[in-house]
């Protein structure tokens, strides 16, 4: 580990000119020689570097959503190369050169901060050993030996013995409590940020090898730091517990506000956004009109997530638009009226029920017996109403065009209609042909 710390030697410089500034500035609020005073300038440190790591941190957002637009390609290698392992990774790494993704781009904040890491370590194991490292002269040498955090020594290690423990004055129980903890949360913060990213922000429907990737990283680097981290001092458990913390945060906002198509978090990403959009009738933020507008340019590749999104906005009378705005759609825009006021639209149209057969022929036969009524009302009225009688007899003054149509004229012939009735003969249309044995 010595020669590796000595291998980024030219940073050790800089790294300790950082500690001694944020030293000056805590030393006077909790006294120079305090834990708290050495253990913030360390923490003050690493969100220095963090904050420094952003552009690096977007780059590598951009490069994983680029491997992610990548998976219905790779699902197609893996299905047509299913039985040939070797020709399958020669596809995979093919379509990586073309498209110019890398799949390692998740490592690259642990690369970047690989330097300041073991930097860190360096000086802090020349306070440990009593010797100036970078700016670190004999005064502040002194004041960091004497630094302890809940009674451990900055320098400390938990495979130190007793005697390098008290002269750093503390016990070994204390180092070795406290480094335990440390290593502990500084463990299962790894595992809980890795496996925040399978669970929540991953393509579930497609397995590729950066998948089966990211799942071995799960488990290796919890077991990488419970072993490493018994070698490593209490400032540097301070460092990796405070940086670990940062990018569980950091991946936590990432994962709320920027999910991966396809996962849990975008699930629950577009049912907030639905909730919202529809709320107000529009996309305000510039995030939220940047996935909408991916969501509209991808038409009928939307996975399942983004069609009820889609469904939930015709719903609501809304159309997301190719510039991801949202606007009100023409039957929400035809409701609205002169003055502003939006109406509920048009009643919905009640279809009748429907009547049995007995309730039909019984309208029926009501309905034309209301005009008969009515007539016979009117007959009386009118009687009651002349003033001189009149008689069946009297001939009526209305011309004769003017009688009603329905009168039928009798049939022609007399009793030959009906004779013909009853020789069994139909009447109209062709006729029953006769029996050849009958005469």
């Amino acid at each position: 580990m010595d020669t590796i710390a000595s291998f980024f030697s030219f940073i050790t410089t800089p790294v300790s000119w950082v500690i001694v500034q944020f030293h000056s500035v805590y030393g006077k609020i909790f006294g120079p020689d305090t834990g708290w005073a050495w253990g913030l300038s360390i923490v003050s440190l690493v969100i220095l570097i963090r904050i420094c790591l952003i552009p690096l941190f977007v780059k590598q957002i951009k490069a994983t959503r680029a491997m992610q637009t990548l998976q219905p390609e790779m699902k197609k290698i893996q299905e047509r190369y299913k039985n040939d392992k070797q020709r399958q990774s020669e596809e995979m790494m093919k379509l990586y050169k073309e498209s110019g993704t890398n799949p390692l781009s998740s490592c690259l904040p642990i690369l970047a901060q690989s330097p300041f890491f073991f930097a860190l370590y360096h000086v802090l194991n020349g306070i440990a050993t009593g010797s100036t490292i970078g700016v670190i002269n004999d005064p502040l040498l002194a004041s960091a030996r004497k630094a302890h955090i809940f009674g451990a020594p900055l320098a400390a290690k938990f495979t130190d013995g007793s005697s390098k423990v008290e002269a750093l004055g503390a016990s070994l129980t204390d180092v070795r409590v406290v480094t335990a903890i440390m290593i502990v949360l500084m463990s299962a913060s790894q595992f809980y940020t890795q496996r925040q990213l399978m669970t929540k922000n991953v393509d579930t429907t497609v397995k590729t090898p950066f998948m089966q990737q990211q799942k071995m990283l799960m488990y290796v680097f919890p077991v990488m730091f419970a072993v490493f981290g018994i070698n490593f001092p209490v400032g540097v458990l301070v460092y990796w517990l405070t940086t670990n913390v940062w990018t569980m945060g950091q991946q936590m906002y990432v994962i709320r506000n920027n999910p991966t198509p396809g996962s849990k978090a975008q699930a629950a990403y577009l049912e907030r956004l639905t909730k919202h959009v529809t709320h107000h009738g529009k996309a305000g933020k510039r995030s939220e009109r940047t996935i909408i507008k991916a969501i509209v340019a991808k038409g009928r590749d939307r996975n399942e997530f983004e069609r009820k999104f889609i469904n939930a906005l015709t719903k609501a009378g809304l159309v997301a638009q190719a510039d991801g705005a949202v606007v009100k759609g023409e039957a929400q825009a035809a409701a609205e009226t002169e003055d502003g006021v939006v109406t509920t639209g048009a009643a919905k149209r009640q279809q009748p029920k429907r009547q049995t057969k007995a309730q039909r022929q019984s309208g029926s036969a009501k309905a034309a017996g209301e005009p008969a009524a009515s007539a016979e009302k009117e007959d009386s009225a009118e009687k009651e109403d002349s003033a001189e009688p009149t008689t069946s007899l009297e001939k009526s003054d209305e011309p004769q065009d003017a009688k009603p149509a329905a009168r039928q004229q009798p049939p022609k012939g007399g009793s030959n209609g009906r004779s013909r009735a009853q020789s069994g003969q139909r009447k109209g249309g062709p006729q029953r042909p006769k029996s050849p044995s009958k005469k």
